[in-house]
């Protein structure tokens, strides 16, 4: 089918599923995490192949955001569930108002329509999105990586058919099976079919996105985030959060890129912060101050501005929570930042000054997840601020319309 045919397609299941009740939506759910579960063993040989095909084409740590297991796909099943259980914001009220001539004017959620999705190479996305375009009442197109192509069908194919047992169209879950560039353009350009386009991968496709699309367009995050470590840091709070910001799985958009260290903890917390990333061989980019406390690569001119998604550490040594704030303003993509401090004035200062969509304090910021917020599972992290900011859910998949009824009133 070609990238016209299905957004036909897609374009003309849309009335149903915005009619469909939540009853019948968790039901489906229900039904597409069983047929995960029953289909693994198609969905991990498929997947075993993309990862072959991949060895020595992409780096090792993006091998692993590629790569399904049987409790992956568990995870994916779990997560569609987990949606089903949550509540259903199409038809929720969010307004309503009553006007002295007598009209009732109420605002209520609405879903978007078709939700095309473009991403690379975590196979996880499509059970993801497609979820949480059904809960709310969406119609998904998929567009993954060629990397990933064969695990996107298996998976699709799995999703279509619980919702064929159930006796639902299979097109609302669809997956654009052309690869190339020529398949995105079409989809940054379908206006008419696509109501709103999401990308989610590295700084190159989403960039691509945003400048091209001429449909509407959410600009989701590549993660250059922060850790500040205060003056008035528990140390090893520090070390904790650090390390498991940059180790725990740096080839997510929510791993720490860059560390900042206070001058007055920095002789004390420098050395500890060498030691414990050894472990995991974390190569640490310094800046001249840091490079005087502790040995490691001396820092480029685009350290302080890359997304590393690799156990590479940047770390600049900064005299204040202002500092901080301003080298963060200066380097961050909006993404995710964190301050460790037991000093409440400095949480507050930092959490002011920083205009990302998540701001920490005392915590990792490998907490920005769709899951981790209670959101079930999320279409991607937005980090613009007009429309969704942060983890998307079900809400930031929705519109609303006004209805208003009256009784006979002109104007």
């Amino acid at each position: 089918m070609t990238t016209a045919d299905l957004l036909c397609a897609a374009r003309a299941v849309k009335p149903a599923a915005a009619a469909l009740s939540t009853a019948e939506k968790n039901r489906l759910l229900e039904a597409m995490a069983q047929a995960l579960l029953d289909h693994a063993d198609n969905i991990l040989a498929a997947n075993a192949a993309d990862v072959e095909a991949a060895r020595g084409v992409i780096a090792p740590v993006m091998i692993d955001r590629l790569s399904l297991s049987p409790a992956r796909v568990e995870s994916m099943a779990e997560g569609m569930r987990a949606v089903a259980a949550l509540p259903d914001p199409v038809g929720e009220l969010l307004s309503e108002t009553a006007r002295p001539n007598g009209l009732v004017i109420r605002k209520v959620r609405v879903p978007m329509g078709v939700i095309a999705i473009i991403y690379e190479s975590r196979p996880n996305v499509t059970a993801d999105a497609a979820a949480l375009c059904l809960k709310s009442g969406n119609v998904c197109v998929l567009r993954g990586g060629k990397e990933a192509i064969r695990s996107n069908t298996a998976i699709v194919a799995a999703l279509r058919a619980g919702l064929e047992h159930c006796g639902a169209p299979g097109t609302l879950v669809n997956l654009v099976e052309d690869t190339s560039r020529a398949s995105a353009a079409h989809l940054m350009e379908a206006r008419g079919f696509v109501d709103l386009l999401i990308p989610r991968g590295g700084k190159g496709l989403i960039r691509a996105c945003v400048d091209s699309a001429k449909v509407p367009c959410i600009e989701t995050g590549t993660g250059i985030c922060h850790i500040y470590v205060d003056a008035a840091a528990d140390l090893q709070k520090a070390l904790d959060i650090v390390y498991n910001a940059k180790t725990s799985r740096p080839s997510v958009c929510n791993a720490a890129e860059v560390c900042l260290v206070h001058r007055d903890v920095a002789q004390a917390f420098l050395p500890a912060l060498a030691a414990r990333l050894a472990g995991k061989q974390v190569e640490l980019r310094l800046c001249p101050r840091a490079a005087a406390v502790i040995p490691g690569t001396p820092a480029g001119p685009e350290d302080f501005d890359t997304e590393f998604l690799d156990y590479i550490l940047a770390v600049k040594v900064v005299d204040s929570v202002q500092d901080a704030a301003a080298h963060i303003a200066a380097h961050s993509t909006g993404h995710s930042e964190a301050i460790v401090t037991e000093d409440a004035a400095a949480a507050d200062a930092f959490c002011a000054a920083v205009d990302s969509a998540a701001v920490y304090v005392n915590a990792s910021t490998r907490f920005t997840d769709g899951g981790e917020f209670g959101l079930g599972c999320e279409m991607g992290i937005s980090t613009q601020k007009l429309g969704a900011r942060g983890p998307m859910g079900l809400a930031e998949l929705t519109s609303y319309k006004y209805i208003i009824r009256g009784n006979g009133q002109v104007r």
